[in-house]
């Protein structure tokens, strides 16, 4: 397996950089379109509301307790499976009449239903920490983009840390677009994967930067391009493999996971396909276009003091 990924021979994916740019670009575009004019699903960890688990003793179907919940007069509830058929997680957004109120509603939509159901847990997440999380969310994503500008302009080249972080930002951008065309629920679980994603994409990154850096100083002959191309070659083998056994990971949690954790499991799946094609082409793209050269990779010369003095003869 490993002898059929190594690729011999130098690929030119900067070839195909302009176009798949270009599509990029045209992504993000309507993603923050479609942010800015449909906006995100919230879900109530950002809105606040009201949540309670129910346990019955035989499997029961969330499509009944939401019609339960309606002639209750509760709508607009997002009903769920939790962990089993017959546990069910109920979400209520804010309105008028929360609180115990509230709560006895759904214990009588509860009850109303065949079989005996007990109310394990409830939960209310005020407005105001909704509020707070969403801003506490946002800083904690654009900190993580700051820290890795400053850490990659230390580590290897400022043209590099620019590229690195406008594929970062290229990847959260186009994944919270799809949240957002698609109106997939975005809560906790969905931010944490976002800040996940902007790891992995960045360790890739980081991957083809060290073999761009070892190559600038080993090849004494050869255009920008044409060092780029060799290290994204170079580094393809791994990409693939990491990707690949990721992917695997990934895929089990969004197709086993449950809905517990379907947004979770969507977002890690839409970063890493962004992620590795935004590390092979928009952060070294990115890199070319800032007019990286081999001068700039180059360790810096520290003359000892009184090197340019004439020896003393004896």
């Amino acid at each position: 397996m490993f002898q059929l990924l190594n690729l011999k021979n130098t690929v030119d994916f900067l070839k195909h950089a302009k176009p798949v740019v270009a599509l990029s670009i045209v992504l993000i575009i309507g993603s923050i379109a479609s942010m800015a004019m449909r906006g995100m699903n919230w879900g109530l960890d950002f809105t606040g509301g009201t949540v309670v688990e129910i346990a019955y003793q035989q499997p029961t179907s969330p499509a009944d307790v939401r019609g339960a919940l309606e002639q209750q007069g509760i709508n607009g509830a997002v009903v769920q499976q939790f962990g089993s058929a017959r546990d069910i997680l109920v979400r209520v957004p804010p309105k008028s009449g929360e609180g115990n109120a509230l709560v006895g509603q759904v214990e009588s939509a509860a009850k109303s239903m065949p079989g005996e159901a007990l109310i394990k847990r409830v939960e209310f997440v005020g407005p105001q920490v909704g509020e707070e999380l969403t801003e506490q969310g946002g800083l904690a994503v654009l900190a993580a983009i700051i820290c890795i500008l400053i850490y990659v302009a230390f580590r290897f080249e400022w043209r590099l840390a620019v590229g690195s972080v406008l594929a970062l930002v290229h990847d959260v951008i186009i994944t919270l677009g799809v949240f957002s065309v698609l109106w997939i629920e975005f809560d906790l679980t969905v931010l944490a994967a976002v800040l996940a994603v902007v790891g992995y994409s960045l360790n890739d990154t980081i991957v083809v930067y060290d073999r761009v850096r070892e190559n600038f100083r080993k090849m004494r002959k050869g255009t920008p391009e044409h060092v780029v191309n060799t290290s994204v070659t170079q580094t393809m083998s791994r990409t693939i493999i990491t990707t690949a056994t990721t992917l695997f990971v990934v895929v089990s949690l969004f197709m086993l996971g449950g809905s517990m954790i379907h947004g979770f499991a969507t977002a890690l799946l839409l970063g890493i396909g962004v992620g590795t094609y935004s590390s092979i082409y928009v952060a070294s793209f990115a890199a070319i276009q800032l007019g990286i050269t081999k001068e700039h990779m180059m360790p810096v010369q520290i003359e000892k003091e009184g090197a340019d003095q004439d020896p003393i003869l004896p």
